[in-house]
């Protein structure tokens, strides 16, 4: 593995980094160096659209967050009161003041169904649910769309992963190939699972070509007395102009970034969020995302924070909205402003959601548990129609009133702001069968359009 150092931080690991940046052969979920090359080789010179896809492990609080029932009884309206957003008649919760004011930005569905109820970050990665996948298993939204448009241009990277590894492993999946192909695995810098090492290589080091020569040869050397790179030689070749693209490394290289533009995230805490088993609330992360697109990623999944408030002894939902919010309403606020700013937000699109969302009544410990019939989700950029809420629920925020929306009905209008055609691509599986992307009997959301 080659970790880019720079000024110090701590990680969710306790390891100091100064960067996200880690390049190797990372086992579960990353990517390879010959992988590297067989996404290389799919390359050419092709239109830029992008998403980054937050996931808010554990499953936000809907109903304290873009759906309070203030009319509903005390047991189940919580603790918050709304507040006016700059689009009339669409309200937030108190602690999002400053997405509240960036609102005509975002469309919020208040309505989103088809949650499988699993504590896993499968389904906002895939669309899909777990049980009865083909052969090879589903790819996820990054991997199906590096192997359909690959690479922008030579030295880049279609699909990365930002999230960290967790105790509760499925919240920090990056996103699975499946059977779209282990080339198209994310690039997943904060997986901490690598095969092959490098060490002692700082940004500094990385950038003197000779010295990461001598180490690859180092290794190389290794690793032949073993027979583990028998037969990859011309592959670790081609691999170094990758590992020293100055795009990839720039762009990771978060020291690089004004410093007031990475204040204006909140750059965030790099320790893990709640009680240890989720991802930090990493503004950074936010940060290094719109870089990465802006130097030509095509997908970028990244875990934030952990939204499972089932209550004490580990704080009710309420304080732990308190904590979460507020960091949460600048990073993605700075985020949008960020992308607006610089002319990106008709081609980049955003997505946040969790798993699932929460129960109406609070329990006696003052949080909220899992609640999979209702979830929201907030979708800016990528030339959608903003401004408006999707959907709506009943008096107790327990079912969809109006509007249903499904998963895979928002995976179809991501691919769709890639140029995707979901109701004619289809990738095969490790049988040959042909599949969708998405199930036919899904669009677009019109209401996006």
């Amino acid at each position: 593995m080659l970790n880019l150092l720079g000024k110090q931080h701590r990680l969710c690991d306790g390891l100091s980094r100064r960067s996200l940046l880690k390049i190797g052969g990372l086992a579960m979920g990353g990517i390879s160096l010959p992988d590297l090359l067989r996404a290389e080789s799919l390359s050419g010179k092709r239109s830029h659209k992008s998403v980054i896809m937050v996931f808010l492990s554990g499953g936000p609080p809907h109903q304290d967050m873009v759906d309070l029932k203030m009319d509903a009884p005390v047991e189940i309206r919580g603790e918050f009161k709304p507040i006016a957003t700059n689009v009339p008649g669409i309200e937030v919760c108190e602690l999002l003041p400053m997405l509240a004011q960036r609102q005509d930005r975002m469309s919020i569905i208040r309505s989103l169904v088809g949650s499988e109820g699993r504590h896993a970050a499968f389904q906002c990665m895939t669309g899909h649910s777990v049980l009865g996948q083909p052969a090879g298993g589903w790819p996820s939204f990054g991997s199906a769309v590096s192997r359909i448009q690959g690479p922008v241009e030579p030295g880049t990277l279609p699909f990365v992963g930002l999230s960290t590894r967790m105790r509760n492993a499925p919240w920090g999946d990056p996103g699975q190939a499946g059977f779209a192909g282990q080339a198209h695995a994310p690039f997943a810098p904060n997986a901490e699972q690598a095969q092959l090492g490098l060490a002692g290589i700082s940004v500094e080091s990385l950038r003197n070509r000779k010295l990461l020569l001598n180490e690859l040869d180092r290794l190389k050397h290794e690793a032949e007395t073993s027979g583990a790179l028998e037969g990859l030689e011309a592959q670790y070749q081609a691999a170094f102009g990758i590992l020293t693209s100055s795009k990839l490394v720039d762009a990771l290289d978060l020291e690089q970034e004004d410093p007031e533009i990475r204040d204006r995230y909140g750059r965030g805490a790099p320790e893990n969020a709640g009680y240890g088993d989720a991802g930090p609330l990493m503004n950074d992360y936010l940060l290094a995302a719109r870089r990465l697109v802006e130097a030509g990623a095509r997908v970028v999944t990244l875990a934030y924070g952990r939204w499972d408030w089932h209550g004490r002894p580990h704080g009710t939902n309420f304080e732990n909205a308190r904590d979460h919010l507020p960091v949460f309403d600048q990073g993605l606020s700075a985020l949008l402003d960020d992308l607006h700013e610089r002319g990106l937000d008709q081609d980049v699109s955003v997505i946040v959601w969790g798993e699932f969302g929460r129960t109406p009544v609070i329990n006696k410990n003052g949080g909220r548990d899992h609640w999979p019939q209702v979830n929201c989700a907030w979708l800016a950029g990528g030339g959608m129609r903003t401004g408006q809420v999707i959907g709506s629920t009943n008096r107790l925020g327990e079912h969809p009133k109006e509007r249903p929306v499904h998963f895979q009905e928002v995976f179809a209008t991501l691919y769709r702001n890639l140029g995707i055609d979901t109701t004619q691509t289809l990738l095969p599986d490790l049988t040959g069968r042909p599949q969708y992307l998405v199930d036919p009997i899904y669009e677009p959301l019109p209401e996006l359009l």
